[in-house]
């Protein structure tokens, strides 16, 4: 390994913006570190975008930051740069690399009809064998066919179909190009040979044409960027990357036999493995890392955001929900909660989800209901690890990330309870930012990410008691939802689909 050296981890999150400079042992430089918050637009009609100019400003703002932080010194000795971002988020652009519509984010609901629709005309467990990706609002197939309604003006002109990083290095390089990271998790892109998906495009009318092709590093910057940003003129850049699948990198989730937990804004379980495992269970997706590696897992709509909502609403303080809620007894409020408030993704991928809460009496406390909601958020954690284990069987450690749920020892003990195994918590609290870096490192013959395992912090045992309490809960809690979600009694059947 190459001493004195760095790398600059860039992670283009759905809220924040940061950028970190690492060594080539993947650990962070103290001081070297830039984090901008960004706020996406959300509205009731289940909008939920970004604006793509205001995002990449905030993107050369980071890096302009972080060279700065670094020194003339450190920054002269930069290597390469990671880049992370989120999966899913869909921009069209022209053949100049003008944004055209605002980037629409996994959570954007709007396509939910065209969704619908899309599911009874095609074969849909077809679709998701071959993209392992199901036909849902999050990602593009559905958005595609919504915006072919909403905006027909866009499909008379050339456009180009990309994500905001496959944007950031057309403006950074002048070349288009996508990582197989974040092509595989389009919903459009096939897994085993890794190809844009004809038969789907066709049913589309979308033109492989306006999607970007496959490209792995690029180098030399344009020169308005090499002007401002001279240490990194030179320098390999990765192209962007899935959040998810470098926080498994970056939190040492490398094997099957440790499965990565990341509770941010919504909430992951993903396990990392080096060929396909048989037909991909439902209620599960399948994306790529890269060419050897694939990332099996679940996602929820609902995680830290749940948790802020139910902090705001019910006007409790974090620090006294922490403390209180070690003292009560698991699922002793006698609640069911259906913690769907931004619909639902695994393991029943239903858009029209909503949340629910059952039980309450005069003797509710809000610190009840809070805790309520995080064991209902725990609980479809322990359903998509039992769904997991037919991808891999066997016992397999949990190595949790994201502050959400790092912030909160309660949480965690609720969820190694709700799962009824050992829950460590992560020592990088950005993991899928060390990962961009752990990336670049592996990528550019730098380092080994397999002998970089940063270890892990405080460890949360399940408690046998309380597991039993949660598998009682569970029940109740799927009993609920097959009542309002799956059968949706609550609707009219005229509004059924």
């Amino acid at each position: 390994m190459a001493t004195g050296r760095f790398v600059v981890a860039l992670d283009v999150g759905s809220s924040s913006i940061r950028a970190i400079l690492h060594d080539l042992w993947g650990r962070p430089i103290p001081g070297a570190e830039v984090h901008l918050p960004h706020v996406p637009r959300v509205r009731p009609d289940g909008t939920a975008e970004a604006d793509v100019d205001r995002l990449l400003a905030l993107v050369e703002r980071a890096i302009s930051d972080v060279l700065r932080l670094a020194g003339p010194k450190r920054a002269a000795r930069i290597a390469g740069v990671g880049v992370s971002t989120f999966w899913h988020g869909l921009v069209a652009a022209d053949e100049s690399a003008r944004a055209l519509t605002p980037v629409y984010l996994w959570s954007d609901s709007r396509s939910s009809d065209a969704s619908a629709r899309l599911s009874a005309r095609l074969d849909a467990e077809q679709v998701r064998l071959r993209t392992g990706c199901p036909i849902h609002p999050s990602y593009w197939p559905s958005k595609l066919a919504w915006l072919r309604a909403a905006q027909p003006g866009l499909w008379k002109r050339q456009v180009r179909w990309v994500s905001i990083g496959d944007l950031l290095y057309w403006r950074l390089f002048g070349r288009l190009g996508t990582s197989l990271s974040m092509a595989s998790a389009t919903g459009l892109f096939r897994l085993d040979d890794c190809t844009w998906d004809d038969e789907l495009l066709a049913a589309l009318r979308v033109s492989p044409k306006s999607l970007p092709p496959i490209r792995r590093v690029e180098q030399k910057l344009e020169p308005a960027y090499a002007r401002r940003w001279a240490a990194l003129a030179a320098v390999p850049w990765l192209l962007a990357v899935g959040d998810g699948a470098l926080a498994n990198l970056g939190s040492g989730c490398i094997t099957p036999r440790k499965r990565a937990l990341t509770v941010g804004t919504s909430g992951a379980l993903r396990l990392m493995h080096r060929s396909p495992r048989g037909p991909l269970p439902a209620g599960l997706w399948c994306y790529r890392l890269d060419a050897d590696r694939l990332v099996t897992g679940g996602a929820l709509s609902n995680g830290g955001n749940l948790h802020a909502w139910l902090l705001e609403t019910l006007r409790i303080d974090a620090g006294r929900l922490e403390s209180r809620m070690r003292r009560m007894a698991p699922t002793s409020h006698g609640l069911t909660f259906l913690p769907h408030l931004a619909g639902e993704r695994s393991l029943g991928y239903a858009p029209h989800a909503f949340g629910a809460i059952v039980g309450l009496t005069s003797a509710t406390t809000p610190d009840d209901v809070a805790r309520a909601g995080l064991e209902a958020v725990s609980i479809e954690c322990a359903r998509i690890n039992r769904r997991l284990n037919e991808v891999t069987p066997g016992s397999s450690r949990v190595v949790a990330s994201g502050g959400a749920l790092l912030s909160s020892p309660a949480w965690m003990q609720l969820m190694a309870d709700a799962m009824g195994r050992t829950v460590e918590a992560g020592k990088p609290r950005e993991a899928s930012s060390r990962g961009a870096a752990l990336f670049a490192i592996e990528a550019l013959g730098l380092g080994d990410a397999a002998r970089l395992d940063p270890g892990v912090g405080r460890v949360f045992k399940p408690r046998a008691p309380a597991s039993r309490a949660f598998r009682k809960a569970e029940a109740r809690q799927e009993a609920l939802y097959r009542v309002l979600i799956a059968d949706r009694v609550l609707e009219p059947a005229s509004e059924r689909r």
